[in-house]
Formats: structure tokens, sequence, C-alpha cells
């Protein structure tokens, strides 16, 4: 797995097995022109900057199917849920 953010709408692929580092998991909510909050989970080491988390989660929306979200950092929630460990075989 590339050492910056990854982020999906759906099933989150975990880091690339035999990987050694360890990566933080994180939900980022971003606030759309409808109303609705959609939340994205993002895979990115412990130490990520929040705005790179943001951008990580804003262009997976981007791509989407989802009307347009807020481009203000502002806008978003962000909360670190937790961090994963691979085993070493």
């Amino acid at each position: 797995m590339p050492s910056g953010p990854h982020c999906t709408a759906r099933s989150a692929p975990r880091p690339a097995e035999g990987t050694t580092e360890e990566y933080g998991c994180w939900l980022v909510a971003l606030v759309a022109v409808d109303g609705r909050s959609y939340v994205y989970r993002v895979y990115a080491p412990p130490d990520a900057l929040l705005g790179d988390l943001f951008w990580e989660a804003w262009h997976c929306h981007d791509e989407g199917p989802h009307p347009r979200a807020y481009d203000v950092f502002d806008t978003a929630a962000i909360r670190h849920i937790g961090n994963l460990r691979q085993r070493q075989d």
C-alpha cells in the first residue's frame, strides 16, 4: 500500500499483506449540498495530516455518483477510530 492516505466508500482494503507499517483507520464525514453527510473510511498513517485525510475523502466523494460535497475543511468531521498493525508471519 502506498504511504499516503487511501479511502473507499464501501469496503476499504486493509494495508497490503507483509507490511510492517502501522496504519490508522479514520472516518471522514463530508456534508453535501443535499444536506446529507457522507462518511468515508480512510486508511493512513497514524500521524497523517487532517487536511490530507479530508482531501482524500473529498476526492473519493467527488468521483462518485453523490451530490457535490462542500470543499471546506471546517465542514468535515474527522475521527480516528483505531490503528491496524499487520501480523508478521
